[in-house]
Formats: structure tokens, sequence, C-alpha cells
């Protein structure tokens, strides 16, 4: 009979991440019920906790690598175990030996992509401003109302461009004092931290932080709710405290004050999803209904999972990097869900949510049935 030792720098790394917390597991099963992995396969997140406690995880394997840290398991938990930061703290581990199994090895491209040009998109810096040439975007300047932290997608991938020129044509016509960092930008770092590259991440966010005082940037508004989670959750970790604002909650304050307002009527019938780090790891749920609610002619409905419930697009915890079979795409499900109210456009508010929907869109060949729309873009033809 093999006797398993102890992987002690499992512990270790598990302990520093989140304590002891991992010990406080009774085993209850609840963080299996509410994983969107069930739904497709067979997981166990508790399983990986149990195996935890004893430093008995096996690292090589792509277990430890399917949480997309969607927030599911912590909402339901009754004993406060911090089942991402066991999770972060495995795929630390793993990352330090370099152990990366064939489905997980493009993660690794995307870091080196990112620490050459500071993207995970294999994208020329120099060319991070190149969506904008054409808008007379300008460059930011201390004194200017707000930083517009455009993020990685929406820099360079050709879907995503559309979202940054939505976002600024909006901020244009409501008379925002707005630039961009251009170059000097990179990744928040937010994602290759969920992959385990921690020294990565606080390099970038030490970069991100010294342009953010010399250029005297005081509010930030990002149009990725995973950049918006970083700065305003993680970056603090660096003793600063910027203002940092989703695009969603700044469309509805400009809106309250009477400097925007739409007047095109949109006869569709939209149904909104609420990415994971907007809603249960930030709690925005009501301004991106509410700034939909202003467009006249537009019906919004609700899918079934919604708000707190909404099911996961699959592409957080830096899945959006790694290769997942079709017949295990949590995003399939969704958009289903979309169709199954009989929405025509499938709205959402995050670049790896509609990265995932575009690609499912093809897959379940719904092209003419259903249409994938960043809010920024239906508020655009509103205007």
């Amino acid at each position: 009979m093999e006797t398993v030792a102890p992987f002690k720098e499992v512990i270790e790394e598990i302990r520093e991440a989140g304590g002891d917390a991992f010990k406080y597991c009774f085993q209850c099963g609840l963080c299996d019920t509410v994983c969107p992995w069930n739904r497709v396969r067979d997981f166990s997140i508790r399983k990986i906790i149990r195996q935890a406690t004893f430093g008995l995880n096996e690292i090589e394997g792509e277990d430890i690598w399917r949480c997309t840290t969607c927030g599911r398991c912590p909402q339901r938990c009754p004993r406060g175990v911090k089942q991402i930061e066991v999770g972060i703290s495995l795929r630390r581990v793993a990352t330090n030996y370099e152990v990366f199994p064939p489905s997980v090895r493009s993660a690794r491209t995307a870091r080196a992509s990112i620490i050459s040009e500071g993207n995970p998109l294999q994208g020329d810096r120099k060319k991070r401003a190149d969506w904008a040439k054409d808008l007379n975007v300008k460059p930011y300047a201390e004194g200017m109302e707000i930083l517009y932290f455009v993020g990685c997608y929406l820099s360079y991938d050709p879907r995503m461009k559309k979202v940054a020129v939505a976002t600024a044509d909006i901020l244009h016509k409501a008379g925002v004092d707005f630039g961009i960092l251009g170059s000097e930008e990179n990744c928040c770092g937010e994602s290759i931290r969920k992959t385990g590259s921690e020294e990565l991440f606080r390099r970038l966010a030490k970069e991100n932080i010294k342009s953010f005082i010399d250029n005297g940037v005081r509010k930030v508004l990002v149009s990725s709710p995973h950049c918006y989670h970083t700065f305003k959750n993680e970056y603090p970790e660096f003793m600063v405290n910027f203002e940092v604002i989703h695009i969603s909650q700044f469309i509805f304050e400009l809106m309250k004050e009477g400097r925007l307002t739409v007047t095109k009527a949109c006869n569709r019938k939209v149904t909104y999803h609420d990415p994971c780090y907007m809603g249960r790891h930030n709690n925005i749920y009501e301004e991106p209904r509410e700034i939909l609610k202003q467009i006249p002619g537009l019906e919004l409905i609700e899918m079934t999972e919604s708000r707190e419930d909404s099911l996961c697009c699959g592409g957080g915890g830096g899945r959006i990097w790694m290769d997942t079979p079709q017949n295990e795409r949590f995003s399939d499900i969704r958009l289903k869900q979309a169709r199954e109210v009989g929405a025509d456009v499938l709205a959402t508010s995050c670049p790896y949510c509609i990265t995932n929907f575009e690609e499912s869109r093809l897959n379940l060949e719904y092209d003419d049935v259903l249409e994938i729309k960043d809010i920024t873009e239906i508020i655009q033809e509103a205007l």
C-alpha cells in the first residue's frame, strides 16, 4: 500500500493566502451544489478543500485550474471557508514549479505576453492606444475629470475595440473631460494573479500605481469588472486608494445629472447578464438595469438565473486564456437561457463575458436570433 506524504508547501501557501479558514470546512457540500462546473461535468471544490487540509492536493492535474472564481461557493458557505483563496494558493505552488496541464498552457503564453508587452493578447505595447487614433481622445493630463483605463481586451481585441469606441463616444457626447494613458497603461493584473502569478501581479500593480501618481490621477473609469475589482479591492494592499468607478455606474451618474440623455427608441427585447465581478464580488446590480430602462421602447427581461444567482460565463480566474471543451462551456447554457425568455439581445458589461458569448453564439448558430451587446453599445445607439 502506497503511503502519501503531505505536501507541506501546499499547507503553508494556503495558510498564507487565507489563514486557517480552510480548516473550518465540515464537508456539507453546499459549494458543490452551486458550482457551475457541475452543470457540465463532475467536479468537487469540496474535495479540493478536504485535500488541502492535509496538504494532499494533486498540483499536476487540471482540477485546481477549473475554478472561475465566480463567487458562488463563498456566497453559500456557512463556515466562511475561503475557497477561492485556497484554489489560488494551489495555483501559486503549481506556477512556481512550472507545472501546467495541456489545457492551461495557453495561460502561460498570456503571462509571457504580459511580461513583455503589458497585455495578455500579444499586442504591441506601442499600439495600445491605436483604437482611439481617429477619435480625438487625448492623453490624460493632471486636472482632467477622469482617467479612462481602457484595459487589455478593449485595446487589442477586434470585437472589444468597438466597446472602447462606444465608451469614448458616450463620454464625448456627455462633455466629460477625460484622457487615456496609452502605452503607459499595463494590464491590471487581476486575472494573472488568479492563475498563481503573484509576483507578476505585484509588479503590474506597482507600475500602474506609479503611472497614476505620476500623472496626477484621482478618479479612474473602467470598462472591465476585473479592472474594477482589482483597483478597488486589491490595489489598496499597496497603501493607495484611488476613486474607481465602472462605466455602468458612471453613465447612471451622467443620466441623473442631466449630462446624458437618450432619445432614440430601441424596440428590442433585452436581457441583462450580471458579470461575476460586478455582481457577486462587488454588488453592482441596479445601475446597469436602470440605464437600460431609460431607453425608449426597450423591454428588459430577466433570465431565471440573475443578480446574485447569475450564471458565470466561464472566463474568470484566468479561464479566459485556458482551453475549455465545447460541451463544457457555461456560456452556451447562458445563451440558451437568454433565448428561453425570448430576448433578441443579451447585454452585459464585461469583456470576458462578451468574448465567451460571441464564441458560443457561433457554436450554437444563434447569429440570426441573438445579438451580444455591451451596455455602452446599446446606449451609443440610443443617443
